[in-house]
């Protein structure tokens, strides 16, 4: 799959941006369709759905009921009979409703059937904290469905790459999950028009710099990119890398970037303990350990639930200024 040339671009949101991609593919392909809850007539909570049902009617978008269980199992068994649905479950913590279906249904079923059956659906989910949801719709749970094999894991920063990623998810033949961050979804870029595809396991190096790499994901990206205007005042240059696709993983990209810049920060929002920064820094540490001046850092929440109020939760999320001296530890010791 390579990216299709842009046709031009214009200012839009992320979340702006997502609602395109999957009315554009709509248009294209008559096999998609899209389920969830509130989906139809409300446009979903977040307005990702806006404007599908007059445009295509009730039998391409479909309200369901609040059955995350339901809506997995609906997604198996449309995509297994040759439609290649767009669900929805919302929140990413309802994953843990219907883990069952994802863990050892959707995973599985192309690999237990001998590659007979193919699962060409997509997922969506909304991930982060910072909105005062509290413990229970605030997680980042990214690290758990990369721990199964037979699932995609896609996670955009951008607006633009928000489109091209889930135009890329929708015509895969696999099931992926496209993790949308709640924070970023208001953030603007430009985005090409018609049909525009980022080819999924493809990094972006969002900075170029020379002292150290910070590797971070979705609404980290944002908050990396203020850190080195601040450190860049102090006379350190970092490199932003953005994975994009943390399943299948560019690899190649990260260990690139470190043996330029010889050290290395991961930085998610999740909490840090059994995070996905881990998986990137053994990748490192096994591809890149010759180049390293210093040992590779990690940085994530801490080991708690996130909680509600919000000056506890300010405190428990990852911001620029904790990357700022997590990179000052690095570089300077």
């Amino acid at each position: 799959m390579t990216t299709t040339a842009p046709t031009g671009t214009r200012e839009l949101s992320y979340l702006r941006a997502i609602n395109e991609a999957i009315m554009l593919e709509m248009e294209r392909d008559s096999s998609v369709f899209v389920a969830g809850i509130d989906l139809a007539a409300r446009g979903d909570v977040f307005g990702t759905t806006a404007g599908i049902l007059p445009k295509f009617g009730p039998e391409r978008i479909i309200d369901t009921p609040i059955s995350e269980n339901a809506i997995a199992g609906l997604a198996i068994g449309a995509a297994s009979r040759g439609l290649r649905p767009v669900v929805s479950l919302m929140f990413m913590d309802f994953i843990g409703v219907c883990f069952d279906q994802i863990m050892n249904q959707m995973a599985k079923m192309k690999y237990m059937f001998g590659g007979k059956v193919t699962l060409p659906l997509t997922v969506l989910v909304n991930a982060g904290a910072g909105s005062s949801m509290a413990a229970q719709h605030s997680q980042s749970l990214e690290a758990l469905l990369c721990h199964i094999p037979g699932l995609k894991v896609v996670m955009p920063s951008s607006a633009d790459d928000a489109k091209g990623l889930m135009t890329a998810a929708m015509r895969d033949n696999n099931p992926v999950f496209v993790v949308l961050h709640k924070r970023c979804a208001r953030l603007t870029t430009l985005v090409p028009e018609g049909e525009y595809i980022v080819p999924l396991g493809k990094a972006r190096v969002v900075r170029e710099g020379r002292d150290a790499t910070v590797i971070a994901t979705a609404y980290m990206v944002h908050e990396a990119m203020r850190a080195a205007e601040r450190l860049a005042e102090r006379g350190i240059e970092i490199e932003v890398v953005d994975p994009r696709t943390l399943s299948p993983l560019d690899t190649d990209t990260l260990v690139a970037s470190v043996q330029k810049t010889h050290r290395v920060l991961t930085v998610h929002e999740a909490v840090e303990f059994g995070g996905f920064g881990g998986e990137i820094t053994a990748q490192i540490a096994a591809k890149a350990f010759d180049y390293l001046d210093a040992p590779p850092m990690r940085l994530g929440a801490p080991f708690s639930p996130v909680p509600y109020s919000p000056v506890l939760e300010r405190e428990w999320l990852i911001n620029a200024d904790k990357i700022h001296d997590a990179v000052v530890s690095l570089v300077e010791g």
